[in-house]
């Protein structure tokens, strides 16, 4: 039985090397799709699965300012540090700024 199974591993190495660029395409297909596959499954691990880094994550919440048509305003250095002088509900405050930009030295970024 083993020498049928090494019998049939030679013969699919050979056919490999003989054909080679049906072996260069399938080499690469597979280091393209477990590459994938793991990059997908790193930010589903860190984003779903693991949990925050912090005592009690069900207890964060997100506070902001609402124009009068109900759209989200932004809030001021100055303002948040008002908010946060004035707290008496929270733990504590933390900002967060979720800006976005795109930097080029010349032309179109």
């Amino acid at each position: 039985m083993m020498d049928g199974l090494w019998q049939d591993v030679r013969f699919g190495f050979r056919m490999l090397f003989k054909h080679s660029g049906f072996t260069a395409i399938a080499v690469v297909t597979l280091a393209l799709g477990i590459g994938a596959t793991t990059a997908i499954f790193s930010v589903v691990d860190a984003v779903l699965i693991k949990r925050l880094p912090c005592k009690d994550p069900d207890r964060i919440v997100a506070v902001w300012e609402k124009t009068p048509e109900g759209h989200r305003n932004s809030v001021s250095s100055a303002e948040f540090i008002g908010w946060r002088n004035q707290n008496q509900v929270f733990d504590s405050l933390v900002a967060v700024d979720g800006a976005m930009f795109n930097l080029s030295d010349k032309g179109q970024p």
